[in-house]
């Protein structure tokens, strides 16, 4: 059940990206001061202005620092007098990665120095945001719904290098959070694939898909489904993990509901964005054509072990606990696509 809060200073790390962004945005209207990290603060005018046009309110409870998952540096000042964190920023790099060792150090590791960051300046909770690639990557499509009690099988089939690397990064946390006197209380979010309305003239995470399907980019749609959840319903969740003292040492998983195939994605832009969506595709890829296009494409058989498969992820846990209620997948599709053709991404 949710609960209210004091307003608290929040960090939230990589202030610059997709989630994070709706995460700043709501924790602000709430009358939260929060802090967010970024590499470079050469990017601080344009991400408080693209917040701007996104509604931010109380902006003057919003500042920057400097900090790098890969460095050391700035972590004690970002984190001074700082309550809780979000710790949402992590490489994503989905399908063939050439430096997988690099990849999954970064994530891992990353992870690793903002909790030690956070316990030597006495942060009470952090909110990981992890993946559903933690979860049921690497498993046989047994038609099984995941929860939050399966982690992803490093080894099996179809686990690729960013499913590896937010499964090792979750594990070190959980580790972590066992085992070092101090630590703070470790509270990790689930989402599906994540869709939404854009903050920046720039698609990140699942909305590549959206995007491609507009710009005609997919000349017809493979048999892919995608779980999908709305990203202002995951910054909601992580909000609510921060207003529920009972959420602390627990996972969350985050999903709308069934799986959506690539054409039924595609079936519900061409039906609501009229002339903006004239070229998304209408035909269906066979499966054989991927397989046969895989002996040649890295990207295409990076998706191979994913034709025909619809994940199912329960979110009855974070219903329960949180009082959590996402939104229908189909509202995350139509405002991703408003919002690229309102940036000038696509065109008729």
């Amino acid at each position: 059940m949710e609960a209210t809060m004091p307003a608290q200073r929040i960090l939230v790390t990589g202030g610059s990206g997709f989630i994070a962004g709706h995460c700043l945005l709501q924790l602000l209207d709430e009358g939260h001061r929060v802090r967010a990290t970024m590499r470079s603060l050469e990017k601080e005018a344009r991400v408080r202005s693209e917040l701007e046009a996104a509604g931010l309110t109380r902006g003057e409870n919003l500042e920057f620092a400097a900090a790098d998952l890969t460095s050391d540096d700035g972590w004690e000042r970002a984190l001074d007098g700082v309550d809780a964190v979000l710790h949402v920023a992590s490489p994503v790099m989905p399908g063939h990665v050439e430096d997988e060792a690099r990849l999954v150090a970064t994530a891992r590791e990353g992870t690793l120095r903002v909790l030690r960051a956070a316990r030597d300046a006495g942060v009470e909770r952090v909110i990981l945001t992890s993946a559903f690639h933690a979860v049921s990557w690497g498993h046989a499509d047994t038609g099984r719904v995941f929860t939050e009690e399966d982690w992803t099988v490093l080894d099996g089939p179809g686990a690729d290098a960013y499913a590896r690397s937010k499964t090792l990064a979750e594990q070190a946390a959980w580790e972590f959070a066992r085992s070092e006197p101090g630590a703070p209380e470790l509270v990790t979010m689930l989402p599906v694939a994540v869709m939404g309305p854009l903050l920046s003239a720039g698609a990140s995470g699942a909305n590549h898909v959206v995007l491609s399907l507009l710009q005609g980019a997919i000349p017809a749609s493979p048999h892919l489904f995608f779980p999908i959840v709305d990203v202002r319903d995951v910054a909601r969740a992580h909000v609510l993990a921060l207003q529920t003292p009972s959420a602390a040492g627990q996972r969350y998983l985050l999903s709308d509901g069934p799986a959506l195939e690539m054409q039924e994605v595609a079936r519900i832009l061409r039906e609501h964005l009229g002339e903006a969506a004239a070229k998304v595709p209408t035909r269906s890829l066979p499966n054989a054509v991927v397989h046969i296009a895989g002996l040649f494409s890295r990207q295409m058989r990076a998706i191979v072990a994913d034709l025909g498969v619809a994940k199912r992820a329960s979110h009855e846990k974070a219903a329960r606990e949180l009082g959590w209620e996402p939104r229908p997948a189909q509202d995350a599709i139509l405002d991703a696509g408003r919002s690229m053709i309102a940036q000038g991404l696509v065109r008729s």
